[in-house]
């Protein structure tokens, strides 16, 4: 069952050092500071090839294949072989592997402006950046001396249209978390718990904190609810639309178990469902609790997975009284998830958000909530034409566990992660350092930003708002009538 093969080459110096930055035992040490490599423990981290002072690891494909055909590909034999020998489901982490779905962001191109829409200069002219998330007011409103009434739903408000997606601490560290929060107060955005609780030492982070509540009610309190700056509910997410979440107990220790409110070893396991929820009409009477016990000072985001049906999902979901609306997509990312929901359940995020803006837009309920776009955000392109095809802001993960030194060798399930991430280990968690772990953080959304910003100057805009949902900026190719039909988009050309 060997997948890579580990070599080394004549400048290693024998320093261990590839030993113990190892996580999942497939590195050794010999005899005599000899090497031992186990390749079929090797899980391509790189985190060896990272921290080999010479340069002297490498990783390679195994050389030693399976015979292929054109119905059974390689990794289709060694699925088949692996449940044979265990009987289990097979689990992977991270966004899908499936290789027949399309990319939709690779396939549309942005528009230009030239001469009678002259383009921008974000270095010389103001650009607006900043994002406003929850409902919108149906009209002005003024008292009997005709002063304006300040009757605005509360809202989110983002210096950048990138927000942190939702991460529960248990399935990643508190080093992250801690990360992801100092990160979001630079940047005057927002990071997501998830449905593991939120840590008491994160309580200072409240202001740019989303808390999550999912259908195991996991560190579900008062005081959580009231801490955030807002509630998501969470109906389904884009690596597993219809099932829920499974942290083992081996990552049910100390802290986790604390926050999480179960007992030391127990595995955390979410419904598949919420068991107060089966209609709108449920849906709506947990969106008015939640508003209830936090004094309707905080909006309500419900997320749901990008399926065949989103649209009027999030029809219903806008009718419940809901201020946001988070729809994660086919290739968003997960801590642990069956390979065969993973991969072939859920649609892309391209064509989920043009199919819901859309639908709302037509019953003229657009106003009522906001769109975040998430599952499969790679960088600020992909963000561009998220909003464009609808979406009022993007939400990253996998992006932002990449910044923190990820290399997706999609081991997360097994908490052996060799960066310190999707682990509860002391030894590996403390291979990340939280504040330097921000710093890369809020390098990769500035960064981000500013090319938002040259993007939006070359297409002749010059706010989030001017690009939200402008389909007319956006073209396609190498796409069928279909798809045109359902992005909302012209072909290039025209």
């Amino acid at each position: 069952m060997r997948r890579y093969r580990i070599r080394k080459d004549e400048s290693c110096i024998s320093c261990l050092r590839c030993v113990s930055e190892c996580s999942f035992g497939a590195i050794e040490k010999g005899t005599d500071r000899s090497l031992v490599f186990h390749h079929d423990k090797c899980t391509d981290c790189q985190r060896c090839v990272s921290f080999c002072p010479t340069g002297a690891i490498y990783i390679m494909e195994d050389e030693n294949r399976f015979r292929q055909n054109s119905v059974f590909r390689e990794d289709d034999i060694r699925e088949i072989l692996l449940q044979a020998e265990t009987g289990g489901v097979l689990l992977s982490s991270m966004g899908a592997s499936g290789k027949s779905v399309p990319i939709y962001f690779d396939k549309l191109l942005l528009n230009a402006s030239q001469v009678t829409n002259p383009s921008i200069d974000p270095l010389r002219e103001p650009m607006e950046t900043a994002v406003f998330l929850g409902q919108r007011p149906e009209g002005i409103q003024r008292d009997q001396n005709g002063n304006i009434v300040d009757n605005l739903p509360p809202h989110l408000e983002l210096k950048t249209p990138i927000m942190f997606s939702a991460m529960s601490y248990g399935a990643i560290s508190l080093n992250v978390h801690k990360a992801l929060a100092a990160a979001a107060e630079e940047l005057g955005t927002y990071w997501n718990t998830g449905e593991g609780g939120l840590h008491e030492s994160l309580y200072p982070y409240k202001e740019n904190t989303i808390v999550q509540v999912a259908s195991g009610r996991f560190g579900v309190h008062g005081t959580y609810l009231n801490t955030a700056a807002a509630i998501e509910i969470k109906i389904g997410q884009g690596a597993k639309p219809g099932i829920g979440g499974h942290l083992t107990g081996k990552k049910i220790i100390g802290d986790v178990s604390k926050t999480r409110m179960v007992p030391e070893g127990l595995d955390a396991i979410s419904p598949a469902p919420h068991h107060d929820i089966y209609s709108i009409e449920d849906l709506a009477q947990l969106v008015m609790s939640i508003k209830e016990a936090t004094h309707y000072t905080k909006p309500v985001i419900v997320k749901a997975a990008a399926v065949h049906n989103i649209a009027p999902i999030a029809s219903g979901i806008a009718r419940s009284g809901a201020d946001i609306i988070s729809i994660d997509g086919y290739r968003g990312g997960t801590g642990a998830a069956p390979k065969r929901i993973r991969d072939n359940v859920g649609i892309p995020i391209e064509l989920a958000i043009a199919a819901v803006d859309q639908r709302l837009r037509e019953e003229r309920i657009r106003d009522r909530v906001s769109i975040i776009a998430s599952g499969g955000i790679r960088n600020s392109s992909d963000a561009v034409k998220a909003i464009a095809l609808g979406a009022d802001a993007v939400s990253i993960g996998t992006a932002a566990l990449c910044a923190l030194g990820c290399h997706i060798c999609a081991s997360c399930h097994t908490g052996r992660c060799a960066w310190g991430l999707a682990t509860q280990d002391p030894v590996l968690t403390g291979r990340l350092d939280p504040e330097k772990g921000a710093a890369r953080l809020v390098n990769l959304v500035n960064a981000w930003t500013r090319e938002i910003k040259e993007i939006m100057g070359g297409m002749g805009i010059n706010s989030i708002e001017a690009l939200k949902g402008n389909r007319l900026a956006l073209r396609g190719v190498d796409l069928n009538a279909k798809e045109l039909e359902v992005l909302g988009i012209g072909y290039a050309g025209e």
